[in-house]
């Protein structure tokens, strides 16, 4: 396999700066590629070269196969990383890199395409032992034959789309009445959004944690596991904040888990980085429910407790070098949490939010990192997912981990935008995520919006009551403490809401 001397990155924001950054400490030459909506973007002006590729939507640029390959034989690029979204997990584009004789970072067209139906993903894995939730394993249209397979499963049952993700053709049935109407709801939704109507019936967990395992292969068979990621903190089925290791895996369900991951990726003859996510029941029964075939989101909480170079690894193992290190060598150090900063409003049912980021700053200190795409003054798309950044907290335990993730979402200055940190700010101090005991129905169970808002009155009541004491002690005149406390309260509310 051919080295890697020059790399364009298939993405934009934060993902795409994450992977030049890697790829120019090992000296590899990078390429951009950009819509009109992100001329100015941070990973253009950082990248050796960058290249126009269409208007902002983006099937007119970000996911048009042609112009991103054209993009990669214009400036002699030999790979391509696709990061995450868009082409990522794409076999039609992972095929057409390899035909037009370029390295595609990411796992085999072939193994995309297993994995890429969550029934021929269970169909695979289940030769391989890998536990599944109770179901069907072929599609099914006919409403009559799923009612008597829903009966035979026992409600609640949930009908998903094969093709999906995201929450999208999703729906649970709590009982033989609701069957129908629900069943041609997720039909109709699936084909909307995938155009492909085929959906599934399995058993539905009422109170699952979410919990992936990162996996590795190399293209000569070997396969390994960097641990677990807890991902239960979910709005709309999709995740927010996620950590690692999870809180509720012993070391002999962590190994079990772990095995099971490993046997799935080998079932797809897997390699490169890829995740397979369980839902754990309450019994702390684990199951297979899908697997990502591309680098995630949430990567580096696993990076900074195995203390490795998610990316780099990829690099190395698509030009063809055998994994480094064997699952005996490796070790979970400390705790690591992510929260994702979104332009969402969580008060307004985490709508998003689009502006001008007025004040931007980002915390520091020992054990935190932000990777993000955007800095003071620039706008916040709506051509593209809203986040702004993602803030990963380290520390030797949890429970410090928590209480330094509270100091960054703290130290974080965001106005603008409405944003998601005081969300997180709510979860971090709730009883239920400091110990450990809750599931993906968090938000609908704690979460109301009232919170964040009384959060910031108490907040607002404090600084005038600090405002009274220093002024009264100067001997100020009381109209400039009611402007002085106005005005301060007007700040610290956009702080706390914004971030």
């Amino acid at each position: 396999m051919a080295k890697i001397k020059k790399l364009l990155v298939a993405n934009r924001g934060e993902i795409a700066l994450r992977i030049m950054r890697s790829a120019k400490e090992m000296g590899i030459k990078t390429v951009a590629v950009f819509s009109e909506a992100d001329r100015n973007a941070l990973h253009v002006r950082f990248a050796d070269e960058a290249v126009a590729i269409g208007p902002p939507p983006s099937a007119q640029s970000y996911l048009v196969m042609e112009k991103i390959i054209d993009a990669a034989r214009l400036t002699g690029a030999n790979a391509i990383h696709p990061g995450y979204g868009f082409l990522s997990e794409n076999e039609d584009f992972a095929r057409k890199v390899k035909a037009a004789g370029l390295i595609f970072i990411g796992p085999s067209a072939e193994s995309m395409e297993i994995m890429g139906s969550k029934l021929g993903a269970k169909a695979a894995v289940s030769k391989f032992n890998v536990p599944l939730v109770p179901g069907t394993a072929e599609p099914i249209s006919d409403i009559n034959a799923a009612k008597k397979i829903a009966k035979e499963i026992g409600y609640p049952i949930l009908i998903k789309a094969s093709a999906g993700g995201g929450g999208k053709g999703m729906r649970i049935v709590e009982n033989e009445n609701e069957f129908q109407e629900q069943m041609e709801r997720a039909t109709s939704e699936a084909i909307s959004a995938f155009g492909d109507g085929a959906v599934f019936i399995e058993k539905y967990v009422s109170q699952p944690r979410h919990i992936e395992f990162q996996i590795f292969g190399d293209q000569h068979g070997n396969v390994v596991h960097l641990f677990e990621r807890e991902c239960s903190i979910q709005r709309r089925h999709q995740k927010v904040i996620e950590e690692a290791p999870s809180s509720v895996l012993t070391p002999e369900l962590r190994k079990k888990m772990g095995e099971a991951a490993v046997n799935a990726a080998k079932a797809a003859n897997y390699f490169n980085a890829g995740t397979i996510e369980f839902i754990l029941d309450d019994k702390m029964n684990f199951y297979f429910l899908e697997m990502n075939t591309r680098l995630q989101v949430e990567h580096p909480v696993t990076e900074q407790i195995t203390g490795l170079d998610l990316v780099k690894l990829q690099i190395k193992i698509a030009e063809g070098e055998k994994l480094p290190f064997k699952q005996e060598d490796l070790k979970i150090n400390g705790h690591a949490i992510e929260v994702r900063v979104y332009a969402e409003d969580p008060a307004n049912n985490f709508l998003p939010d689009i502006g001008i980021l007025k004040t931007y700053k980002r915390p520091q200190g020992h054990g935190i990192r932000v990777d993000d795409g955007f800095e003071q003054g620039m706008a916040i798309p709506f051509y593209y997912d809203p986040m702004i950044a993602k803030m990963i907290c380290h520390d030797e335990t949890r429970e410090r981990a928590i209480e330094k993730t509270i100091r960054a979402i703290e130290e974080y200055e965001i106005t603008g935008v409405e944003t998601t940190l005081g969300f997180c700010n709510f979860v971090m101090k709730h009883d239920a995520f400091r110990s450990g005991n809750f599931s993906t129905k968090f938000v609908e169970q704690y979460f109301k919006p009232e919170v964040l808002k009384a959060e910031t009155s108490t907040e607002e009541e404090k600084i005038a009551s600090a405002l009274a004491v220093e002024l009264m002690a100067t001997g100020e005149v009381s109209i400039k403490l009611s402007n002085s406390i106005s005005n301060e309260s007007k700040w610290k509310k956009n702080r706390l809401v914004n971030g």
